[in-house]
C-alpha cells in the first residue's frame, strides 16, 4: 500500500508537473506574441512622433506663409481703400463741375445750331455754349 500511495502520488505530481509544463510553454507563446507586438506599437509611436513633428513643422510654416499673405492683403486693401476714397472725391467733383455746367447752360439763352434737326443737336449745343463759357 505504501508502494501504491507514494506511487499515486509520483503520478499525480508527474501529471502536475506536465500540465506545468504544457502551460509554461502556451505562456511563453503569448509572452513572444505580447514582445513582438510591443516591437510594433514601438515602431508606431516612432513613426507617428515623426510625423507630429512633420505635422508641427508644416503648421508652422502654414502660420508663416498665412502672416506673409494676410500683411500683403492688407496693403492692397488699404491701396485699394485709398483709391475709392480718391475716386469718390473725383466723382463728387465732376458731378459739381456737371451741376455747374448744367446750370450756366440753362441760364443763358439757347443760340439755334446750325444742326438742331439731328440728335446730337442738343450735345453741339452745350459744346458751343461751353466753349462760350471758358
Amino acid at each position: 500500500m505504501v508502494f501504491s500511495l507514494t506511487l499515486g502520488v509520483e503520478l499525480a505530481l508527474s501529471l502536475l508537473l506536465v500540465a506545468t509544463l504544457f502551460y509554461c510553454a502556451l505562456l511563453e507563446r503569448r509572452l513572444k506574441a505580447v514582445r513582438d507586438g510591443q516591437q510594433y506599437l514601438n515602431a508606431t509611436i516612432g513613426d507617428l512622433n515623426v510625423s507630429l513633428t512633420r505635422a508641427g513643422q508644416s503648421v508652422r510654416a502654414l502660420e508663416e506663409a498665412a502672416a506673409t499673405v494676410g500683411a500683403s492683403l492688407d496693403a492692397r486693401v488699404a491701396q485699394a481703400r485709398a483709391a475709392i476714397d480718391e475716386l469718390s472725391l473725383l466723382a463728387a467733383s465732376g458731378e459739381r463741375i456737371a451741376e455747374r455746367m448744367e446750370r450756366s447752360v440753362s441760364a443763358r439763352p439757347a443760340t439755334p445750331a446750325a444742326n438742331c434737326g439731328l440728335p446730337s443737336g442738343s450735345v453741339m449745343a452745350r459744346l458751343d455754349a461751353l466753349k462760350v463759357a471758358r
